[in-house]
């Protein structure tokens, strides 16, 4: 593990060897992280030069650990390379399509597998940054979580609470205290060094660092994100050939720095030495460009459409529907998307497509890389027509209303209209699954202290189950057939995280979480009203840790404020030909004032010719992809609360949205229970 503690060298003052020759040696290109010897003795902060420079491969290390009595070389295959080192570097050099050199330094020699792995690495390099170039970045650097959280004292979500994000599920028990070893920042060697650093605060895949030896110093604390490239297990300079060099600033602050990492790394915890393979694995997705779904459609709930999957970012699809008319974006977790014949299977209505035809390159996205919903027993009893529940407001997702089962499908799904909105034809019915956790049974709100929407137009105030029932001569469907489960998902009231926004879901944004209610998690935006708070299943793929976004390279919208004082906003919005339903978000985004929606159309019947119960064969021309804006839409619980006036406008006017919502929850993960889930609960 400290076989490459470094900080100093000493040149070897040795005679030369029958060995010694200047071979011909190609330049390595400088940016290669291999340490040379330029001539210059390092020292121990004491004055002692107990540091040496192996002469073959140019690493620097304690010169007590180098082989031989003349202590030249670090191990006894760099000795007994050292006389071969001409033909090794001729064949290096012709791989590298240089001339040898007809001088070279016995002490800048290095291994021929060394060298290759390094010269390769360096062209791989390279061409990453030149593919780089010729692409698009997307800016992910605009917001400082860590300024953000240690100014205001915060705590970020856990990353084992989000098991649908990359290492969500093996993120173990990583936690303040653990060891790594990083880049040293603090030094004025032009190569790269490390040094060890321990997790002083941690919040989602952010964490904040202190190199070993600063103690209580915070002035050198630095944020990093635990998942990039720079960040290693304790031991992996070690094995890696790197040294590890204290910074500067408190170079003289211990004579022996060997015998001072030892005291402090044992019995200390690191990461698991395959942490960077599983990250690289966790950030695969399934999920490929043209593969094609069925997803909700945006301007009839009620139904669904083929799309396309365009682009996937850390899990996220941007999908344009079939005929290019439109895209928006969602988790590929989400329970608003499903395999192509999905719809005809359960009985939901299907709106049929212009497109007769797969381009190429097009396929069906399988079966098995969309989200499971628990199996039911639809035998027996189970949720008939008309009968009442509580529900999330698809279209105001700040609400729990009043709700009706309208039709019962197949596979335990369930079409859910909410009472007094509801427009005549059945276009804003939504689909959930029984297993849900955005549906409730009746009183589930008022056991839990949530303020329970009305029907629209119901005057009998304030609002009782027992009379409405009564009045509407219907029945409540029965507690039982709800989904019960409470996992134990770590969540605390307080906690910060990145949210979708659901009413503008291309927008991941600054979030806390203000109220927790069993597996119900209040949402609230930072730096905008109460009022756009959205209530969100504590396993929605709509939430992220800290630091998700710049991870995955997804533009992160700062709070409010901040965006407002940094004009530009990050991303700005795009007016569209039929604007989709945003809520009530004049303030919100780039704040800038906005519209309810637009009135640039009017819903169209269900009825019409367009809808089939299964997609249709294909024909000869594919769809056109028309360039799609930075403005993406996306289908999940979209909400943001809106007032009575806004619904009573949006229904009575049946605008043609753009960007409906409504979710379902993931309800294929296992959780623990924990207690009643209709018990009493003071609210958080």
């Amino acid at each position: 593990m400290f076989d490459r503690y470094d900080s100093c060298s000493e040149e070897s003052t040795s005679s030369s060897s029958s060995d010694d020759s200047e071979d011909e040696v190609p330049s390595i290109p400088a940016s290669l992280p291999i340490i040379k010897n330029n001539g210059q003795v390092y020292t121990y902060p004491d004055g002692k030069t107990g540091m040496a420079t192996c002469e073959m491969c140019g690493m620097v290390g304690v010169r007590d650990a180098f082989y031989s009595k003349t202590k030249r070389f670090c191990s006894v295959s760099c000795s007994r390379s050292y006389s071969s080192n001409s033909k090794k570097a001729s064949i290096l050099a012709r791989l590298q399509g240089k001339p040898p050199t007809k001088k070279a330094k016995v002490l800048q020699k290095q291994p021929l597998m060394a060298k290759l792995a390094a010269y390769a690495q360096y062209q791989a390099s390279q061409q990453q940054q030149n593919q780089a170039k010729s692409k698009a970045v997307v800016p992910v650097e605009g917001f400082d979580w860590g300024r953000y959280i240690c100014s205001n004292n915060l705590v970020g979500a856990p990353v084992s609470c989000f098991k649908h994000v990359p290492m969500g599920t093996c993120w173990g028990d990583l936690a303040e205290g653990v060891m790594v070893e990083v880049l040293n920042s603090d030094t004025n060697l032009s190569t790269k060094v490390y040094w060890v650093a321990g997790i002083v605060k941690l919040s989602g895949f952010k964490a904040l660092l202190r190199y070993e030896g600063f103690d209580n110093d915070t002035s050198r604390d630095f944020w990093c994100n635990l998942c990039v490239p720079e960040i290693h297990h304790v031991g992996w300079c070690a094995s890696s050939g790197k040294p590890l060099v204290p910074p500067k600033s408190i170079q003289l602050k211990y004579s022996n720095w060997k015998a001072f990492l030892v005291k402090r790394l044992t019995g200390a915890k690191t990461l698991p030495p395959d942490f960077a393979t599983k990250v690289h694995e966790n950030m695969q997705f399934p999920f490929k460009k043209l593969m094609r779904v069925e997803v909700v459609d945006k301007t009839h709930l009620c139904r669904t459409r083929v799309a396309l999957v365009e682009q996937v970012i850390g899990g996220r699809l941007r999908l344009v529907y079939e005929e290019g008319s439109d895209d928006f974006w969602c988790h590929m977790y989400s329970p608003l998307i499903h395999s192509i014949g999905w719809s005809r299977s359960i009985g939901h209505r299907f709106k049929r497509s212009d497109v007769s035809k797969k381009i190429d390159g097009q396929m069906d996205a399988p079966a098995q890389l969309f989200a499971k919903v628990k199996d039911v027993d639809q035998n027996g009893e189970w949720f008939r027509d008309r009968m009442k529940l509580e529900a999330i407001d698809p279209l105001n997702l700040s609400a729990i209303s009043v709700a009706t089962v309208r039709k019962v499908l197949a596979d335990g799904y369930l079409m859910i209209g909410v009472d007094g909105s509801e427009v005549t034809d059945g276009s804003d019915w939504f689909c959930y699954h029984s297993t849900s956790p955005s549906i409730f049974p009746a009183g589930f709100c008022e056991i839990n202290n949530i303020e329970l929407t009305h029907p629209r137009g119901y005057t009998k105030l304030p609002f009782k189950w027992f009379d409405y029932l009564r009045e509407t001569s219907s029945i409540a469907a029965p507690v039982k057939l709800f989904n019960k489960d409470v996992p134990n998902h770590g969540f605390r009231q307080g906690m910060k995280l990145e949210a979708v926004d659901l009413m503008e879901p291309r927008l991941v944004c600054v979030a806390t979480v203000t109220r927790i209610v069993h597996r119900l998690l209040r949402i609230h935006f930072d730096g905008w009203e109460d009022e756009y708070d959205q209530w969100v299943d504590c396993q929605s793929s709509d939430l992220y840790p800290v630091g998700w976004c710049q991870l995955t390279g997804y533009q992160l919208q700062p709070p409010a404020a901040q965006m407002a004082r940094e004009v530009p906003a990050a991303v700005p919005k795009h007016k569209k030909k039929a604007q989709q339903y945003k809520g009530q978000k004049k303030k919100r985004k780039v704040p800038v004032g906005r519209r309810l929606f637009s009135q640039a159309g009017r819903r169209r019947s269900l009825s019409g010719e367009d809808e089939e119960q299964s997609p249709p064969p294909y024909s000869n021309q594919g769809p056109t992809l028309a360039p799609r804006s930075r403005t993406h839409h996306h289908y999940h619980h979209h909400h943001h609360t809106h007032k009575p006036e806004s619904l009573l406008r949006l229904k009575e006017e049946q605008a043609e949205v753009d960007e409906f919502t409504f979710s379902h929850g993931v309800s294929d993960q296992e959780s623990i229970g924990s207690g009643s889930y209709y018990i009493k609960q003071e609210p958080c």
